[in-house]
């Protein structure tokens, strides 16, 4: 059943997402904040055919950020990376420039506003994303980040990736870790899915302006607080 109930998620879904981004580029002439309500959309979708056919539900604990803010999340798949969406006010979520760069779909986002990161570009490759930053911020919006750099299994607490560190003290923002187990109902690389309730905890604020070895040691702490007991 849960085969089933996947192989239609993935045929409802993925087709809308087809007509969502052909939609999008019309949608994009009437401005900004047009395509981001059209994303909004999108995301939404995404969440009734999770809840409708998947039986997967989200269950918020804490309390989401106002305005700008660094939200560092844990990441364990695709679900946390639309849902953190709709939990916050038209955030910008940093993510690899290989999906910034998908045809079509990658123009889309970048229209939404997301920042683009290059690992591998060097000193300019982060100019771009501090500026890309920068604006965000400006417009009071908060700022996505997965530190992990990549969705891991359940149990796994790698160590924080160095970019989050440095964008941390570049923008002396404070920081809302979230932990989650959207892993446990939603594998990394698995096709089904089971039926559930996923938990995303936000957890207590990590004030700005501490040295890099406390921000990540305390970030890490919070983001796998849901991880089960080794």
């Amino acid at each position: 059943m849960n085969a089933l109930r996947s192989a239609l998620f993935a045929l409802v879904f993925y087709a809308w997402t087809v007509i969502a981004v052909l939609l999008a580029f019309p949608i994009s002439l009437l401005g900004t904040q047009a395509i981001r309500g059209w994303a909004h959309n999108w995301v939404r979708v995404h969440r009734r055919c999770a809840r409708h056919i998947l039986g997967i539900r989200t269950r918020v604990e804490g309390a989401p950020p106002a305005g700008s803010a660094l939200v560092a999340v844990k990441h364990q798949s695709m679900y946390e990376t639309l849902e953190i969406v709709l939990l916050l006010d038209e955030p910008a979520l940093v993510l690899k420039r290989e999906l910034a760069d998908i045809p079509l779909w990658g123009w889309v986002v970048r229209r939404y506003g997301v920042i683009p990161v290059d690992r591998s570009g060097g000193a300019a490759a982060l100019r771009r994303m501090m500026r890309a930053a920068e604006a965000a911020i400006a417009e009071g919006r908060p700022i996505v980040i997965f530190p992990e750099g990549t969705r891991v299994p359940v149990g796994a607490q790698p160590p924080l990736q160095p970019g989050f560190a440095g964008l941390y003290r570049a923008l002396g923002l404070p920081v809302v870790p979230v932990a989650l187990d959207s892993g446990r109902l939603w594998p990394r690389n698995a096709f089904v899915k089971r039926p559930g309730i996923v938990t995303m905890r936000f957890e207590p604020v990590v004030p700005p302006g501490l040295k890099r070895g406390e921000v990540e040691a305390a970030v890490h702490r919070a983001i796998n607080a849901l991880e089960p007991a080794s």
